[in-house]
């Protein structure tokens, strides 16, 4: 494997409020989630199809399974953004480009990290809520919530210059 330049990424005032913004949602799932746990009949939803519609029910433990995830990937991708250049890049990277080809693959992660939480905590109150599914809506938002940025961010690497 090519040796890649090793570079600390500073982050921009940007960069530190998205942070923040995500541990504040990660630690509001968790809440949401164990405020409500009590309350929750013995029989949850735990499956959805493409369609939004119920079709997997469990017991309500499985609701701390939506959290977990989140946190799963919240913290992983978090220390993963502390080392750029293990990540896959489109352009081969060098002294010259690394440090713009790593800046923009840590605010594409920084901003999907924020992504799985929140699509991880409107599953979580959605089920919470139990009003019959999560509507035809949310497969689409989901898509697009990952799709467009990381469109952008791989765009805008293809476009940095070598």
């Amino acid at each position: 494997m090519e040796r890649r330049p090793r570079i600390n990424i500073e982050m921009t005032t940007t960069d530190k409020i998205v942070e923040i913004i995500g541990w504040l949602a990660l630690l509001t799932v968790w809440a949401l989630t164990i405020t409500n746990y009590s309350d929750l009949p013995d029989t949850i939803p735990t499956h959805y199809n493409g369609a939004g519609e119920i079709d997997g029910f469990g017991s309500k433990v499985n609701i701390l399974i939506l959290p977990l995830i989140a946190t799963f990937f919240f913290v992983g991708i978090t220390i993963l953004n502390k080392f750029p250049h293990i990540f896959n890049y489109p352009k081969k990277i060098n002294k010259d480009n690394a440090l713009r080809q790593y800046t923009n693959m840590t605010k594409m992660n920084r901003y999907l990290k924020l992504v799985f939480v929140i699509v991880f905590g409107l599953l979580a109150y959605k089920t919470i809520q139990n009003t019959g599914g999560l509507g035809s809506w949310f497969l689409p938002l989901t898509m697009g919530l990952f799709v467009i940025p990381m469109t952008y961010f791989v765009v805008k690497s293809f476009m940095t210059k070598s």
